[in-house]
């Protein structure tokens, strides 16, 4: 692990960025009233990109940063495979997804349902936000290849948060109301970050947690949306461009 600055430059970076995952969550709902049919390659690059920074730069660091073992095994990686089922049980409970295809036009959808559905996005969000943060005290190239992949799925939340608020019955009012709460969070949960300096070791095993959350987010959500109405070979070209961005961004912050 690098050593970390003091409270500046770098974690004031985090709030700056984190605006651009305001702008991404916002494009992500308006795409929602007009879903273009480049959205697989959109997707596509997001799900590269979420899967280099978890690889090459997240799962790394935790490693360093947590050096212990539990039962023979790195803390760091249990953490990692901990947030991978974190963000399994959170979806299985949740089943927007099924829920919104697989019920009629109104039987089983309550504008209730589909305003939890879309906080608890808010929640991940905010979360998103934090990780930012985190990774900016690390330091700039870290919290640059967790910005760029936390920014291109940002535009995934997005359209899911403002689909899930308005398909279960919601006034568009509402819906957009939780769209921008969503392109919020990340901001604030960036800006929480310049008030507290995370130990080493806990930033380590928090950034494997995040990781195994993203990696569940790109392999069973991003990727396979990518490929679902279009199996196209321009959009296995996007991911993998996507995983190659993030190894010349870690590659030039080395």
């Amino acid at each position: 692990m690098r050593e970390r600055p003091l409270i500046g430059y770098e974690e004031h970076m985090a709030v700056l960025v984190a605006l651009g995952a305001f702008l991404m969550t916002l494009a992500g709902g308006w795409s929602a009233h007009r879903v273009t049919d480049r959205r697989h390659l959109v997707l596509g690059l997001a799900g590269g990109l979420m899967l280099g920074a978890v690889g090459l730069e997240l799962l790394p660091e935790s490693l360093e940063a947590v050096g212990t073992e539990l039962y023979g095994v790195p803390v760091a990686l249990l953490l990692f495979v901990t947030g991978f089922l974190l963000a399994h049980l959170v979806e299985r409970l949740l089943a927007h997804r099924q829920a919104a295809h697989g019920a009629g036009e109104n039987h089983g959808r309550t504008p209730e349902v589909g305003l939890t559905a879309a906080a608890a996005m808010v929640g991940h969000s905010a979360m998103d936000g934090v990780a930012i943060g985190a990774a900016f005290q690390v330091g700039g190239g870290m919290g640059a290849a967790v910005a760029v992949a936390v920014i291109a799925h940002d535009f995934a939340d997005g359209f899911n948060t403002y689909t899930l608020a308005h398909a279960y019955g919601n006034a568009r009012r509402r819906a957009l109301a939780m769209l921008w709460a969503d392109a919020v969070a990340p901001v604030a949960g960036a800006a929480s970050t310049l008030f507290f300096t995370i130990p080493e070791p806990l930033l380590g095993g928090y950034l494997g947690l995040f990781g195994g959350a993203l990696l569940y987010l790109a392999a069973a959500e991003i990727l396979p949306e990518a490929h679902h109405a279009h199996p196209a070979r321009s959009t296995l070209v996007c991911t993998v461009a996507g995983v190659l961005f993030i190894w010349l961004v870690v590659g030039a912050a080395h």
